[in-house]
């Protein structure tokens, strides 16, 4: 491999990895949820039984 396909490959492979990094700091750094905020599939009224024809 050449320096040019080298340092392609470093700089590729390094903007993925910092990408990944800073994604999982934003998710692992999310501020908590209360529990009463939390509506399960049963609480979500879709509308979609209305008019079912």
């Amino acid at each position: 491999m050449n320096a040019q396909g080298l340092f392609i490959m470093l700089i590729s492979v390094g903007t993925v990895l910092a990408l990944t990094v800073y994604c999982m700091y934003r998710v692992l750094n999310l501020p908590p949820v209360e529990m009463d905020d939390i509506t399960g599939p049963l609480g979500i009224d879709t509308q979609d039984t209305v008019d079912a024809d």
